[in-house]
């Protein structure tokens, strides 16, 4: 990708070489606070340089004198990426160009030529780097701060890939916290209604979402009247799993619809080898089977055994929703 600042720096850099060569300015002079930036106002040009800013208190010069001679010699000299028009001198003496309609016309067949492949980097070195971002509580559907996290985390990754990092994006599914069995309790009050219980009120403490009738009706459809008048602790694990799932399932379609994927679901509930100092389950499965697996598939979470491949070992970032 065309650098014209890092192009121009390179060519003010000769330029001054040239000048000391010459016997134009005197030799040995440091020239490593020369800087080539954008103009503070767009209609000096494209680009200015503080060269004559840099030197003139060492040379005693006048900047406006010193820019006026620099800017003759660079006016004698073309950018790598192209031809250049004109210097102006901006006080207290920048030298601003503008580049000519040909180097931008040069840039755009450049970026139609590279296609998506316009702007790739190698920095990275192909480090791996991994980034968490969403990880909403798997007790409802996602909210418009959820998606927000889920833009800006896909937006960064995708940063970080193109930059030529190795990207793994993370979903934290935090399914150990007492809000899940909330949400088991909230399901199994839902599955109770959906065979034909009143049950009156929500009680208080539990989700009262709309959402949780269609996951109720859903567990009645799976296992029948299997979880009535059963004690809490024999269903509490199966409809919490069940609950989870179906949580999942719902925060996933609306993923999709963002084009929105994660690579690695973590679970500290699920029965995988633990990874990494603080102490997460990274799990896997094939995409065909798990949705604590790839990001790429919507199935139903899988139950299971579940082996681990290797793992990108570097946490970058977290971008949650909660947290922006």
């Amino acid at each position: 990708m065309t650098n014209f600042f890092g192009d121009f720096r390179r060519l003010v850099l000769a330029v001054l070489g040239d000048m000391a060569a010459e016997g134009k300015l005197p030799p040995g002079l440091d020239f490593g606070r020369v800087t080539v930036e954008p103009p503070r106002d767009p209609a000096h040009g494209d680009l200015a340089t503080n060269a004559a800013m840099g030197l003139a208190r060492t040379l005693k010069e006048a900047p406006m004198v010193l820019a006026e001679r620099i800017a003759a010699a660079l006016a004698k000299r073309e950018l790598v990426t192209g031809d250049y028009r004109g210097s102006g001198f901006a006080k207290p003496g920048f030298i601003n160009v503008k580049l000519a309609p040909e180097v931008w016309h040069a840039q755009l067949r450049a970026i139609l030529r590279a296609g998506t492949a316009f702007g790739d980097s190698t920095t990275g070195a192909g480090e791996r780097v991994n980034v968490e971002f969403v990880s909403a509580n798997p007790t409802g559907p996602l909210h418009v701060a959820h998606g927000r996290g889920a833009v800006v985390g896909d937006a960064l990754a995708g940063l970080l890939a193109k930059a030529g990092f190795s990207v793994a994006r993370e979903y934290y599914i935090n399914d150990a916290g007492a809000q899940v069995d909330i949400l088991a309790r909230s399901t199994h009050l839902r599955y109770r209604e959906a065979l034909g219980e009143a049950v009156g009120p929500i009680p208080e403490g539990f989700y009262p979402g709309d959402y949780l009738i269609e996951t109720g009706r859903a567990l009645a459809e799976q296992d029948g009247r299997q979880w009535l008048d059963r004690p809490e602790a024999e269903w509490l694990g199966p409809v919490r799993e069940f609950a989870v799932a179906q949580m999942m399932t719902l925060i996933r379609a609306d993923l999709a619809l963002l084009r929105v994927n994660h690579d690695v679901f973590v679970r500290p509930r699920a029965s995988c080898p633990t990874i990494g100092s603080r102490g997460r389950r990274r799990c896997f499965a094939p995409p065909d089977s798990a949705t604590m697996s790839t990001g790429r598939s919507r199935s139903p979470m899988a139950r299971g055994p579940i082996s681990p491949p290797t793992l990108p070992t570097t946490a970058t970032s977290t971008a949650a929703a909660s947290g922006l």
